[in-house]
């Protein structure tokens, strides 16, 4: 912003201006010289273990370390975009350890994860003292929980869900905290939401958001993340789509990621499994095409053709129609599942559930254990049906298990209590440590191929001894069919901006209704 003959830049123009300013002639302020010299301080930096920490770190992950312990002398936020399973927290604590001394640290995080955060402190880092918020009878009143907050001093670590933050968002944001950690970040994509503000009012001295998916659908995703981090970098929601997401997304702009890119590399650390884990097994993907009888096929395709009737009268242009359309697409899916899921008054099982029950047998005979995602929990439920009748073990979660039995459900499984454990994605697509199972179901595919990764990577990652192997349940000539398909879309619009490859454009209107035509 030009202010006479003088120049305003956020702050977070350091980072990357840095010695081109000399060159160009810029003498700043004593505010912009301070950030310099911190910043010189922190290229400097040497880092080492911090006492306590009760891990031997692998080389990429000191190197992550040392990158979060950088940034945060410096004074800037980041995000550690690690694969799924690449130990984001076993790095995070090792940070937490280290700033212990100047104040309490903040966690926020998904609900299912919570409890795994106050597990893993204890086995990695047991001189953080750590507590998960509302879970102390304290807690139960107002009073007790501003208390609670207000208490938190150096060396203690404050984990809370998201919805927690949000209902009692006055009583974190009335103190200051040393360090704030955004778990599973992804949550934070849309800007508008009240968790997004009720997180940008926090008071914390260095941010840090993990994530292995900064960028699941749009490059909006990243910008929401960013503006929590380091306010400003990419400007007003508005000017970034009309500087880097248009130009992305729609015109595939090469010249324009590559900027973007640029842009936030200083702030953006991304390592995948391929380049850092030589060691870690080798993991097998399988499509499982299953083919509906006679009856089934007929009632999804005549499930497809009312569909279509119903949006038949839908304008392009009106904003409603996307919504409409993707509300007929996910019957479509839920049908593909099972008939009963559409219309339960057929009654007609599916032949999805009945492949389901031989494979769960097969691998229960072969010593296997597994885990079976869905993103219905009333199709979770029908496959349980099914595994109760055969006699199968298993364990149970979705979004309504109580925080204590998710912790305890994970240990059992982990104990060879139950050959599968069946889980629902919002509930357990991430942060849970699963790698007692070798092989992965993913019952429906899902429109965002991110989701099924983090699914993915609950059993393939470190401490994963063995091969893993993941069977997508299909329905042959069903909408599941052309979601797979879609997959390769998505991933490039992640990896285009990540890893240096071509950007995909997420769905129009349009677009999602050829998948209603087929």
């Amino acid at each position: 912003e030009a202010d006479g003959e003088r120049l305003k830049l956020g702050a977070t123009a350091a980072a990357w201006l840095g010695e081109a300013a000399d060159d160009l002639g810029l003498k700043g302020d004593a505010r912009w010289q301070e950030r310099a010299a911190r910043l010189e301080q922190a290229a400097a930096l040497q880092w080492s273990p911090p006492p306590g920490l009760h891990a031997e770190l692998r080389p990429y992950q000191a190197e992550g370390c040392a990158w979060l312990a950088r940034l945060a002398h410096a004074g800037f936020g980041a995000c550690l975009a690690d694969d799924m399973g690449l130990g984001k927290t076993v790095q995070t604590l090792a940070l937490l350890l280290q700033r212990a001394p100047l104040g309490p640290a903040l966690v926020v995080a998904p609900t299912s994860v919570c409890a795994n955060w106050a597990a893993e402190a204890a086995r990695f880092a047991p001189a953080l003292q750590v507590a998960v918020y509302g879970e102390t009878p304290a807690d139960a009143a107002a009073g007790g929980r501003s208390a609670h907050a207000a208490a938190a001093g150096p060396g203690d670590v404050v984990v809370v869900s998201y919805a927690l933050l949000l209902r009692d968002a006055e009583a974190f944001a009335a103190r200051p905290w040393a360090t704030l950690v955004l778990d599973e970040a992804q949550a934070l994509k849309n800007a508008a939401t009240q968790r997004v503000k009720a997180v940008a009012a926090l008071d914390a001295g260095f941010r840090l958001a993990l994530t292995g998916t900064p960028v699941e659908n749009r490059l909006a995703d990243l910008w929401s993340i960013m503006q929590l981090l380091n306010p400003g970098l990419l400007g007003s929601a508005q000017r970034f789509a009309e500087r880097f997401a248009n130009p992305i997304e729609r015109q595939r702009d090469e010249r324009v990621r590559a900027r973007l890119k640029r842009l936030v590399a200083p702030f953006l650390l991304r390592r995948t499994k391929a380049q850092v884990l030589a060691d870690l097994p080798p993991r097998t993907e399988i499509v499982e095409r299953i083919e509906p009888g006679a009856e089934e096929r007929a009632f999804l395709e005549a499930a497809r053709r009312a569909a279509l009737e119903r949006v038949a009268s839908l304008q392009p242009g009106d904003p409603k129609s996307a919504f409409n359309v993707l509300a007929e697409l996910t019957r479509l899916r839920r049908a593909a599942c099972d008939p009963r899921l559409a219309a339960p008054e057929v009654g007609l099982v599916g032949a999805k559930v009945q492949a389901f029950e031989r494979l769960a047998r097969e691998l229960v005979e072969g010593r296997h254990q597994a885990l079976v995602f869905s993103q219905f929990t009333d199709f979770l439920k029908l496959l349980a049906q099914r595994l109760d009748a055969a006699g199968l073990r298993y364990q149970y979660l979705d979004g309504s298990t109580p925080a204590p039995a998710r912790a305890e459900r994970v240990a059992a499984f982990q104990r060879g209590e139950g050959d599968l454990f069946l889980i629902s994605l919002k509930a357990g697509g991430f942060g849970l440590n699963l790698t007692a199972a070798d092989y992965v179901v993913i019952a429906d595919p899902w429109w965002n191929p991110a989701a099924e990764d983090q699914a993915m990577g609950r059993a393939h990652r470190i401490g994963q001894q063995r091969p893993v192997t993941v069977y997508r349940l299909v329905t042959a000539g069903s909408i599941e069919e052309r979601i797979v398909e879609l997959h390769r879309d998505k991933r490039d619009l992640a990896e285009g901006l990540l890893a240096g490859q071509d950007g995909g454009a997420p769905l129009r209107a349009d677009e999602l209704l050829d998948l209603l035509r087929g």
